[in-house]
């Protein structure tokens, strides 16, 4: 079987550890501590995002150290080595819908958060098809631009996040972080798997390591684009807790946000400190839902190489922004968060075991003898 071309652009192998990480820290950081605040006692969160951040780290590195033994080959092209073709492509179309899925609830998630916070009086589906045109557009151009943002947005996001961490603490009491370790084994089991939900941004690596020239470093990159959010993920979780306790954590739709108006800094110098951290969810979802958006544009164009990549975006468009119009509610939206929390962990996991299973008994071949 003949593999198709390394693509004409290439990136660095740090270029991945920027979009994991990026990718990981989605709209999903601003309700993460409700979730596992729901499943768990106290303070006790912060172990179930641990373990979380544990698994998701040994999966990210079996999934980058599948990826990177067929180095500048596409998903398609290694998957229909390892289990066929037909097998290959309809685990494209399973990525395509889930890709799709996420594409249209980060739309619907930042649409919500403006609606709630700020433009009240504009149409939820006005604020939802702006944000649409603009990923639309983003996703138009060169692939390799999509990481030059995630570099370029890095800093910013990590910025915010350190004051996120940092401005707060003088509103943190000790008491609601107590008692330790009372939460049963089923809290933590429930928790975990909210948090390992969190971390599966790291799956793009199957898709994006044929754009890396050279991936020996692929791998180590993936583990450390996964580190970032870990540690985001854990300290935040203390905080919300420790300013809200667990009840009100559990209580507010978007706990982090809310977290961000609790801020108290030195001489007043920031007054809206949460219409900054608002940009930086801004930022934080459209990169997350252009990557999410890309990656199916991208799949969809391996199976349908003969149809144009502009023709591919134009289609996805108006079924990515019928997708997030369907949930009517809050209820409807946790719904679907949690639907594809275990169907998104699951397939993953499938495709690990699978793709693993038959790498050990075909082995790698170069493009030459394939």
């Amino acid at each position: 079987m003949k593999m198709n071309k390394a693509p004409a652009e290439f990136i660095n192998d740090k270029d991945i550890m920027f979009a994991v990480a990026s990718n990981i820290i989605s709209i999903t950081i601003l309700f993460l501590p409700r979730y596992v605040a729901n499943n768990t006692i106290a303070a006790d969160g912060w172990l179930t995002i641990l373990l979380g951040g544990v698994i998701a780290l040994v999966l990210g590195w079996l999934l980058a150290k599948i990826a990177s033994a067929f180095p500048n080959q596409s998903f398609l092209s290694f998957a229909s080595y390892l289990v066929s073709k037909p097998v290959a492509i309809i685990l494209c179309m399973v990525f395509i819908l889930q890709y799709v899925v996420i594409s249209s609830f980060q739309i619907r998630e930042i649409a919500t958060l403006s609606h709630e916070y700020l433009f009240d009086r504009t149409p939820i589906e006005v604020i939802c098809l702006a944000f649409l045109l603009v990923v639309v557009y983003a996703v138009s151009g060169s692939r390799a631009a999509i990481f030059r943002l995630n570099i370029m947005f890095f800093p910013f996001v990590v910025g915010g996040l350190i004051l996120l961490i940092f401005f707060p603490l003088g509103a943190v009491k000790l008491e609601n972080l107590l008692p330790a370790f009372e939460t049963d084994l089923k809290g933590i089991v429930l928790g975990t798997t909210s948090s390992l939900h969190a971390f599966l941004g790291f799956s793009i690596v199957l898709f994006y390591i044929s754009l890396i020239k050279k991936p020996q470093q692929a791998t180590k990159m993936t583990v450390l684009g996964i580190l970032w959010p870990f540690f985001f993920y854990i300290i935040i979780f203390i905080v919300c807790i420790g300013v809200f306790g667990n009840e009100t954590t559990n209580n507010l739709y978007y706990p982090v946000f809310e977290l961000s108006k609790k801020v108290s800094n030195p001489g007043n110098f920031i007054e809206r400190f949460d219409s900054i951290l608002f940009i930086i969810w801004t930022i934080i979802v459209f990169t997350t839902s252009l990557m999410a958006f890309d990656i199916a544009v991208l799949l969809l164009h391996l199976i349908f190489n003969k149809v144009k990549k502009v023709t591919i975006i134009f289609i996805l468009s108006p079924i990515i922004f019928f997708l997030a119009m369907l949930p009517t509610n809050y209820i409807e939206i946790n719904k679907i968060v949690k639907t594809m929390a275990y169907t998104e962990i699951s397939f993953i996991v499938f495709v690990i075991l699978l793709l693993g299973t038959m790498l050990l008994i075909k082995g790698v071949k170069t493009n030459d003898q394939l």
